[in-house]
């Protein structure tokens, strides 16, 4: 961490060609890349799950559902 600051302040200060400073920006960009398709890859994992989640509990009321029938009429 230390030596990634050190880094950082030593480019700031010293005066860089535009080859080396389209050469940083690419670095930056390319680590904000792979942070931006971890969030992706978070977020189709979220969704399949709710998916895969709200199709079991449907099924599950599909299953009680008669049972709950059979109990209501059971109790009237």
């Amino acid at each position: 961490m230390w030596r990634y600051l050190w880094t950082e302040l030593r480019l700031m200060l010293r005066t860089v060609t535009p080859a080396q400073a389209v050469t940083h920006e690419l670095l930056h960009a390319e680590h904000e890349l792979l942070h931006a398709e971890s969030a992706v890859e978070y977020a189709q994992s979220l969704v399949t799950y709710n998916k895969q989640r709200v199709k079991r509990l449907k099924a599950y009321l599909v299953i009680d559902e008669p049972k709950d029938q059979a109990i209501n009429k059971e109790t009237t």
